[in-house]
């Protein structure tokens, strides 16, 4: 196939990451849903937690898919699944049960089959420059509600609250199962002309290829779980409430809020290349524990701020940060376990995350409806991060003891590698 058609399988991924990351726009449903039928904070947030819960665990299963079946089939299942849970949220008026199984279940599989598919699929064509292109990947998932949170918004204002969701599960599935039909893996052994990995390259990663029963079977997989867990937890919880943040804490009108929900969108994908762009000029280890580090500083002192644009800029941050996990966890995998099965092995990552990405954020609703303001729940999270502090610091990738890094490309593992590279988010 023509190097040129891998850039166009780039775009069509781009795109797929970001009618699935569309659901970052959560957040500007909550308040007009809370006020049409009176449903609490919490009731509304678990919408948004059962579909991340459901992500993680159906990455995991369209990882496995695709090992059976075309990446086109899965991503176009995805897809239509995502598209079709939004679109059947506007049956829900009055039937909280109905928004959970529509929006909730059924579009988050949509998300987790449809997430893990540009990924997998990009690593393969470009393992020459895998950190740029799943970090540009996962950037277009993260910046998924740059245009979602402003068309919702404006659709609420002129269609009405439940037709909204109509229109965009239709805009959403269309777009996924178009840029989704592009999805197709390189044949086997494929690589860019006169491209060789170096000695540098070779000597920041394991020696062999992991199975994903080997992976599991090291404490260093069950460390990168915890890396991911506790940065998702924490960021979530903020991203996920952002609009109201923006207008309880900030001040800030519907509209504006909204427009600020699209911007923190653009910093999450951002913080994907960017903290993927440190992890490659220093090391995973560094690029999270600096990562982390920021967090901190802000989550102690999040609460303090009564000024918009220093809230809005402090959000931008955490967003950045949050995504930047996104942009070194795969990595990490690939790094430490080998490419072979990174797909599977980064994708049963997601299983251990969707259990974090649900209980953190649900945490933090129930700390703002029982004390009125974000104080207590932004205290949990920072300490919770002050100690996970830790985690950087002590991993370390596995090796065989009878051997060391070689200049050698001998192995599935070393043809591909590249330093620094970003495997999946």
């Amino acid at each position: 196939m023509p190097s040129l058609n891998r850039w166009w399988i780039a775009v069509a991924g781009v795109l797929l990451q970001m009618a699935l990351g569309s659901a970052y726009a959560w957040s500007v449903f909550r308040i007009p849903l809370s006020k049409a039928f009176g449903w609490s904070i919490t009731e509304i947030t678990w919408t948004f937690l059962i579909s991340w819960f459901f992500l993680g665990c159906f990455a995991f299963v369209g990882g496995l898919w695709m090992k059976r079946s075309h990446p086109r089939v899965v991503a176009m299942t995805g897809g239509f699944l995502w598209g079709g849970g939004v679109f059947l949220a506007s049956f829900s008026a009055h039937k909280l049960w109905w928004l959970y199984l529509s929006y909730g279940v059924m579009g988050g599989i949509g998300l987790g089959m449809g997430y893990v598919v540009p990924i997998a699929v990009l690593v393969k064509w470009f393992p020459d420059r895998r950190g740029f292109i799943t970090g540009l990947a996962v950037a277009g998932f993260g910046s998924g509600a740059l245009f979602s949170a402003p068309a919702a918004r404006w659709l609420m204002d002129h269609v009405g609250l439940m037709p909204t969701f109509a229109y965009l599960g239709v805009a959403y599935g269309v777009v996924a199962i178009a840029a989704g039909s592009f999805m197709r893996n390189p044949s086997e052994g494929w690589k860019p002309e006169g491209w060789t990995p170096t000695a540098t390259q070779l000597s920041q990663r394991t020696d062999r290829d992991y199975s994903v029963g080997q992976a599991i079977g090291t404490w260093q997989w069950w460390a990168l779980c915890l890396l991911m867990s506790v940065n998702t937890m924490s960021g979530l919880s903020i991203i996920s409430q952002a609009g109201p943040i923006f207008e309880e804490m900030g001040k800030a009108s519907a509209a504006v809020a909204a427009s600020l929900v699209g911007f923190t969108a653009i910093f999450n994908g951002v913080g994907r290349i960017f903290w993927a762009w440190v992890s490659d000029l220093t090391s995973r280890r560094i690029a999270f524990f600096l990562m982390y580090l920021v967090e901190v500083v802000l989550f102690w002192t999040y609460h303090s701020i009564d000024s918009l644009p220093l809230l809005a800029v402090a959000t931008f941050v955490v967003a950045m940060c949050y995504g930047g996990a996104y942009g070194i966890t795969p990595a990490f995998a690939a790094d430490y376990f080998g490419p072979r099965d990174v797909g599977s092995i980064f994708g049963l990552m997601m299983v251990p995350w969707a259990f974090a990405a649900a209980v953190g954020p649900y945490a933090f609703a129930y700390l703002r409806q029982s004390n009125g303001n974000y104080t207590q729940a932004l205290y949990m999270i920072a300490g919770t991060m002050t100690v996970a502090l830790i985690l950087p610091i002590l991993i370390r990738p596995p090796r065989s003891r009878e051997k060391v890094a070689s200049a050698e490309p001998a192995s599935p593992f070393a043809a591909e590698a590249i330093p620094g590279d970003s495997a999946e988010s």
